[in-house]
């Protein structure tokens, strides 16, 4: 799959060199890593969640919780980290999320599951889209 959004000015043939091959297919390709499988997904020490390409903040670890979903959830973002498109990919409407800094695929953002969270949205998000800092 091309990619079109290429913030950074970074080639895709950049991006294979900073990226591991499953990062670039998740990150610059848009895909999804298989649920109960990432890093994250269970991880809840205190600290910032990076976007693995370009090292932006983009979660506080104050907004993870565990949704039962198989991937790192998230209530919300760092403000302006994050942006939101329309994704009909699957034959269903679904809201993409993206690092604004480089662009790179995070995951998907649900709204009204009930979840008892301030925003009663669920950022379903890549592990490997992540990078943790306790910093």
């Amino acid at each position: 799959m091309a990619n079109n959004n290429n913030r950074g000015n970074k080639s895709n043939e950049e991006w294979r060199a900073i990226l591991t091959p499953e990062q670039f297919r998740v990150i610059r390709e848009k895909g999804t890593e298989r649920p109960g499988t990432g890093k994250y997904n269970k991880h809840y020490e205190k600290g910032i969640y990076h976007c693995a390409a370009c090292d932006a903040p983009l979660y506080k670890s104050d907004t993870k919780f565990d949704s039962g979903c198989g991937w790192p959830a998230f209530f919300d973002a760092i403000p302006g980290a994050v942006d939101r498109h329309v994704d009909v990919s699957l034959g269903m409407k679904r809201t993409e999320i993206t690092c604004v800094n480089c662009g790179g695929h995070l995951g998907h953002v649900f709204e009204g599951e009930g979840f008892p969270t301030p925003t009663d949205e669920r950022h379903c998000v890549n592990s490997i889209s992540l990078r943790f800092s306790d910093k």
